[in-house]
């Protein structure tokens, strides 16, 4: 009987060789498994009859294993003893810290813990967004030119894989649900983790769809479709909450705190928090919306991802402002009860504490509402960073230096201790703030999407990295005369410009798009 079927035709031509040799086919195998099950249930039968000489398949395929291999993690340190608490909040502006200058928002447990910290004044994203920036963090390793959104490679060496090899007890308490996403394995090396579900959009609850209309909790003219979906999957999440205690954030910090107690003794831990507050959905509890307005359009006004820039009117703006620092002040309020734990444990004499953030948002500027690529600013591509040690000595130091995202892993492991894991392509902080030396980069960068930026003390540059549309570039801001970045002075310093452009191409090592002045 002919074979018609075309897909079986090139089936059978799939692996043939060049060299005209016979191959092992999807057809050989099954004949070949079918050919072995009859053998063993013939058994003495076979031998009486006619032998049929085959011949076995020759596979023509490359048996190498072509997967990168993990380096090896040394173990030639020994940890100093001290144990490190990482506070990652998601989406939080430096410039609404009282502690970085904010007048307006309130913000006293981060305040105060940074009068007891290390403050670093310029510290810079690497890789946007969200997980790309994680991807940093627990890496150590650059993510650019392309700051891809993708899972942890096999071949990466995690901070706390590192931690684990050297006897440090490990602990992850996520509500940023990314993640926990299909194959992403961010907890790799925790020895326990615990998720808080529902956050934003994370598939946790699914109905009663109909019980809710995200279009009684916002104006008119900011909905459309996607937004609805996402703002339904958010409404579906929160039907259970009945006050303060149930909102995500302060779930993550009791749960960190109840870690705290479990773990807190003579071998030293890392414990990484990872709340995905202030992010949106802009949703805090009615006492601290209060904070900031008496009254809001409407009882539960939502803010979150899905609505359009352009949908977005002037007088939007401040009740959006006031919204997103009320999250913030509550993300505050929920980082200080897990403060407050230490404190209570007695860990402060020997634990390093970090507070920092992936990246910040636009609140209005130049028309843009929630982080947006094509504005790279210091809006979003600068961070707060502050770090209490347990010595006094750094009490109250800020530092002025540029740091960046990259740096973080090579800083945490030498306040550990740990200093014989070199995979890494960031430096130590800890030089510049023990004075060892008087800088530690001429120049940072940070990519989001299709734009990328050069930072250093004196200026900042951004443009389109990989297309046409320049966005809100390119765009070159003068950091000593409007360190607030809200003039382009491009025009003014073309050669400025024209430097940083190149200095950006070749620590990128790709062809960007050439200035047009």
């Amino acid at each position: 009987m002919s074979d018609k079927n075309p897909s079986r035709k090139k089936e059978k031509s799939y692996h043939a060789s060049k060299k005209g040799k016979k191959t092992f086919t999807r057809r050989d195998f099954i004949g070949t498994l079918a050919s072995i099950g009859a053998m063993g249930l013939v058994a003495d039968g076979a031998r009486k009859t006619k032998k049929t000489e085959t011949k076995m398949p020759v596979w023509t395929g490359d048996l190498k294993n072509t997967a990168k291999k993990a380096p090896k993690i040394p173990t030639t340190s020994k940890p100093n003893g001290l144990n490190m608490i990482l506070i990652i909040a998601d989406t939080f502006r430096a410039d609404h810290l009282g502690c970085y200058g904010s007048t307006r928002v309130k913000t006293p447990y981060l305040d105060a813990f940074a009068k007891e910290s290390v403050l670093f004044t310029d510290a810079s994203a690497e890789g946007l967004p969200t997980i790309p920036c994680r991807r940093v963090y627990h890496t150590g390793k650059s993510v650019l030119p392309e700051s891809k959104w993708e899972p942890l490679a096999p071949d990466d060496i995690t901070f706390a894989q590192v931690l684990q090899k050297h006897g440090v007890t490990t602990g992850f308490i996520v509500d940023t649900y990314h993640h926990f996403k299909p194959n992403y394995n961010f907890h790799r090396g925790f020895d326990s983790w615990h998720w808080v579900r529902g956050q934003e959009t994370d598939r946790w609850k699914s109905g009663p769809k109909q019980k809710f209309d995200p279009k009684k909790h916002m104006p008119a003219h900011l909905w459309n479709q996607g937004y609805d979906r996402n703002m339904r999957q958010y409404m579906m999440n929160t039907q259970d909450r009945k006050g303060p205690e149930d909102y995500f954030c302060a779930q993550s910090c009791d749960a960190a705190a109840d870690w705290l107690e479990r773990n807190a003794g003579p071998e030293p831990f890392m414990l990484w928090i990872d709340m995905f507050d202030p992010h949106e959905p802009w949703d805090a509890p009615p006492q601290f919306q209060k904070i900031y307005r008496d009254e809001y359009p409407y009882e539960r006004y939502l803010f979150g991802y899905g609505v359009r820039n352009s949908d977005i009117r002037p007088d939007d703006l401040p009740v959006i402002k006031d919204l997103y620092a009320a999250e913030v002040t509550f993300s505050d309020y929920c980082i200080g009860r897990l403060l407050k734990k230490v404190e209570q444990l007695g860990l402060k004499d020997n634990t390093v504490v970090v507070f920092s953030t992936d990246h910040g948002t636009h609140l209005g500027e130049e028309g843009c509402v929630q982080k947006t690529p094509a504005l790279l600013n210091s809006c979003v591509a600068n961070i707060p960073l502050i770090i209490r040690h347990p010595d006094r000595k750094f009490a109250s130091k800020r530092i002025d230096g540029l740091v960046s995202a990259v740096d973080f892993m090579p800083t945490f492991l030498s306040l550990l201790g740990i200093d014989d894991y070199k995979n890494m392509d960031g430096r130590n902080m800890w030089d510049l703030v023990a004075g060892r030396i008087s800088s530690l980069h001429d120049n940072v960068y940070t990519v989001f999407g299709s734009f990328g930026a050069i930072h250093n003390l004196d200026w900042h540059y951004f443009q389109n990295i990989r297309g046409k549309s320049p966005g809100k570039g390119p765009c070159l801001y003068n950091l000593k005369n409007d360190p607030e970045q809200t003039e382009n002075v491009i025009k003014k310093f073309p050669k400025v410009a024209k430097d940083l452009r190149g200095k950006l191409q070749n620590h990128l090592k790709i062809e960007i798009p050439p200035l047009k002045l």
